[in-house]
């Protein structure tokens, strides 16, 4: 079976993960530790853990235990002092932490629980924060600060960039290491994908390693982040931080989302990610992969079996 590493954050990292568990594949997830807002941030304040809610939807995602439990772990309490906006499965994790003394052993006997058909990885077991300069020089600080913004979010992001420097989980490495294939995204840009590649030892691992990269090109924009980005901006941007010629292959959803779907996302000052294809066809690398790969509903997010078809596709083909 191909070892297939997963890296990133957020409901990306679930949409995939989510659909190739049904695929005779080896299966690991490497998690941004950026996120310091909502429970994530409150129980990372109070209890100095690493932030569980990435982890969380990964371990989810990899899930082959019932519903009921998959579902238990993603429950958020929706009052009670101090519960109130909490998930279940980031208290859960938090207090394995504690339980056991180690938060990497945490995450391994929260999978177990969960009887996951695979792997999940900090991509580092230090503390740190997403930082994030804008075109105006202005510094923000946070990753819930940036994918919130509280500030003018039509002003571009320069860079953005990790305080303190933090070193990889030598897990990450060795299964970056061990990989046939490794795939990127989707998910936002600055604040779920980008971070892991600012952990030190990351891109050298990424550059270094022999699998082929696949990376997931989201479906819509994101304001404050990726505004009126198209297809080649994203790439330009995370080839800034990744380093030019390390992906091999680019996934682009070709499928126009629903007008009525799209009113919702226009008042979010968010649209659908533009691509041109003759740009795409004089590039030696990465190579264009087309697909129809909106999900039915309201929310604009990749169909997990779609992508997964699509994923397994172009492994089992090259």
């Amino acid at each position: 079976m191909k070892n297939v590493v997963v890296i990133g954050g957020g409901t990306g990292v679930f949409t995939v993960l989510s659909g190739l568990k049904n695929y005779p594949l080896n299966l690991t997830a490497i998690v941004t530790i950026a996120d310091d807002g909502g429970s994530s941030g409150l129980l990372r304040e109070e209890f100095g853990i690493l932030p569980p809610g990435d982890i969380r939807r990964a371990l989810v995602a990899l899930s082959s235990s019932s519903p009921l439990l998959a579902k238990l772990f993603s429950y958020r309490f929706s009052n009670g002092t101090g519960l109130k906006g909490h998930s279940f499965g980031n208290l859960f994790l938090t207090a394995l932490e504690k339980v056991t003394g180690d938060f990497k052993t945490a995450i391994k006997e929260a999978g177990k629980i969960l009887d996951i058909k695979g792997e999940v990885i900090p991509v580092s077991l230090e503390n740190t924060r997403l930082f994030a300069r804008l075109e105006n020089d202005l510094l923000v600080m946070g990753e819930s600060n940036i994918d919130v913004p509280k500030h003018d979010g039509n002003l571009l992001i320069k860079e953005v960039f990790l305080n303190p420097q933090v070193k990889a989980n030598r897990e990450a490495l060795a299964a970056i290491k061990k990989a046939d294939w490794i795939i990127i995204g989707p998910g936002d840009l600055y604040t779920s994908i980008i971070p892991n590649f600012l952990v030190k030892g990351v891109r050298e691992a990424l550059k270094k390693s022999k699998a082929k990269k696949i990376y997931v090109l989201n479906i819509m924009t994101k304001f404050g982040e990726t505004n009126s980005f198209t297809a080649d901006k994203f790439l330009s941007v995370l080839e800034k931080y990744l380093g030019k010629g390390v992906i091999d292959y680019i996934i682009i959803n070709t499928e126009k989302p629903k007008k009525q779907y799209l009113e919702k996302y226009k008042k979010e000052q968010a649209e659908p990610v533009k691509y041109d294809k003759k740009y795409f066809s004089q590039l030696k690398k990465p190579k264009p992969v087309y697909a129809k790969l909106i999900r039915n509903g309201p929310l604009l997010r990749h169909d997990p079996k779609k992508l997964a078809s699509v994923i397994y596709q172009i492994i089992t083909n090259n």
